[in-house]
């Protein structure tokens, strides 16, 4: 087919997603990104902690690595350009006992193997010293780590995809794809005004759906389509004063990296998220969590009024990985893993995925036009 109505399709109208159209249309192409919600960001973007993570955790050579610390670096860049608020206050992690010594010197040296600027390693009295309130036997501090406002940078995204002549479509659920035989795909589109629109490229990014998008598209290999599992996190929000300036983590839990602290944009403490595997799209927060919230940041914060903490809001992470099961890394699937020409798509892109946004956009992009 010589004449295609867009030259690119992005399914999902997330951070990652617009971070993908971004980076096709920044190679001249015009780009269609199609939103089933009726506002970008609404879906797991929406609904994390707001993080811009350092990029300590993550195995070497991982995409998860690389992503997030050159997505990191990336992302500041174009907060300050588009006038995005963010606040890089740095990163406490925290070992609360010597049990956990061990382990944040892995963090340490994994860090290091990652090529994240600037860590330090502190006494508990050098990170007691820089937040008073802590409780810790010894520390790593993270500089690079920080808060974003996740909203203003979509919008941002959507600013330079709409700038550079593309669409950003919302209320507009995909419901299929066929490839065409001269290359390229036929996209079936709803919502109030059903469409089929033309596109050359295809790229599916749409969170928790991923695996039910991927199925609907004519050639994918049914066997390639990974299981799917609901992380649920909960946070709560802190009724007074902000305690602490920098981001206070724990040592990971398994599949996560626990529950933290976070001062936000407007001051406001907030803890979260923990981790539970669930069967559906339940966003709703049980107040009687809060019992567990409270031992687990007094182990950090022992100054933890009773009765301070109330239910804010949950979200839910598209692992690809069950409970008992190792974390995986990102993927993105492109025509060597599941022979269709033309079509990358993302699955399990969970945390860090806001901060690793731009670099997996490029990286889509570089896999389809480079």
């Amino acid at each position: 087919m010589s004449e295609f109505d867009f030259d690119a399709c992005v399914v999902g109208a997330g951070a990652v997603g617009l971070a993908c159209g971004f980076a096709l249309a920044k190679r001249g192409l015009s780009v269609a990104v199609l939103e089933k919600e009726a506002a970008i960001g609404q879906g797991v973007s929406s609904r994390n902690s707001e993080v811009a993570h350092g990029g300590l955790y993550y195995p070497t050579g991982s995409l998860k690595a690389r992503f997030c610390v050159e997505g990191r670096r990336a992302l500041y860049a174009f907060l300050d350009a588009h006038n995005v608020a963010y606040r890089r206050c740095g990163k406490i992690v925290v070992a609360t006992a010597a049990d956990e010594v061990e382990r944040l010197e892995a963090i340490g040296r994994q860090a290091e193997a990652n090529g994240v600027e600037g860590m330090q390693t502190l006494t508990g009295a050098q990170a007691m010293a820089m937040e008073p309130g802590l409780r810790v036997v010894e520390a790593l501090l993270s500089p690079q780590s920080g808060v974003i406002d996740s909203h203003g940078y979509m919008h941002a995204l959507r600013g330079e995809i709409e700038g550079r002549g593309g669409a950003v479509v919302e209320s507009t659920p995909f419901l299929g794809a066929e490839p065409l035989a001269g290359g390229g795909f036929r996209v079936r589109a709803g919502g109030e005004a059903p469409a089929e629109l033309t596109v050359r490229l295809l790229v599916t990014a749409p969170g928790l759906s991923a695996q039910a998008v991927a199925g609907e598209i004519e050639g994918f290999p049914k066997a390639l389509i990974p299981a799917r599992h609901l992380g649920k996190g909960v946070y709560f929000r802190l009724q007074g004063r902000a305690p602490f300036e920098h981001l206070i983590y724990p040592p990971p839990i398994h599949g996560a990296l626990g529950t933290h602290y976070r001062k936000d944009l407007g001051g406001q403490a907030v803890f979260g998220p923990d981790l539970s595997y669930v069967e559906s799209e339940d966003y709703t927060v049980d107040p009687a969590r809060a019992e567990l919230f409270y031992s687990y940041i007094r182990r950090f914060w022992p100054g933890l009024p009773d009765g301070a903490l109330a239910p804010d809001y949950a979200g839910i992470r598209p692992k690809i990985h069950g409970p008992d099961e190792p974390q995986p890394d990102f993927r993105l699937d492109g025509e060597a893993a599941h022979g269709l020409a033309g079509l990358v798509a993302l699955f399990g892109i969970e945390s860090p995925g806001l901060t690793s946004s731009l670099a997996i956009g490029e990286a889509v992009a570089g896999m389809l036009c480079d």
